[in-house]
């Protein structure tokens, strides 16, 4: 948590970068990285618990299941990815953690869906099926 910590002590309004990088290396934001976030930005526990509830993308706890972000903003909407939604539930089932991102910045070319750090475009029934089986 140090290295993380270190990395941000400069720059202003950190807190966000700081939660990124926790849930990024441990997979979770713990009781015990509220603490010393807090105490390091000189915050309260509470403030930090509020950002951390806030936003869907922190977690509490760890969850070892691979994830598949989908885009489901407006212009991949207009393209089909509601309807692409079953499929990749069914696909996903328990196995896989679908989450729910507004705009991959694809839009030319949705819907589109993220997996790590890898982006996914003109999603298909058939292609979203290999693309969370691959998980």
């Amino acid at each position: 948590m140090e290295p993380i910590l270190a990395r941000h002590r400069a720059t202003q309004d950190s807190l966000l970068p700081i939660l990124h990088d926790v849930q990024a290396e441990f997979g979770h934001i713990s009781e015990d990285a509220i603490r010393t976030i807090a105490e390091a930005l000189n915050l309260t526990r509470a403030e930090v618990y509020g950002v951390v509830s806030f936003y869907h993308d922190f977690r509490s706890q760890p969850d070892p299941r691979p994830a598949i972000k989908i885009c489901r903003a407006e212009a991949c909407q207009a393209r089909g990815i509601e309807a692409l939604m079953p499929a990749i539930e069914a696909a996903a089932g328990a196995r896989v953690r679908v989450e729910t991102t507004y705009c991959l910045g694809l839009c030319s070319v949705g819907p589109a869906a993220m997996i790590g750090k890898d982006v996914h475009a003109r999603l298909t029934e058939g292609s979203v099926g290999d693309l969370v089986n691959s998980l």
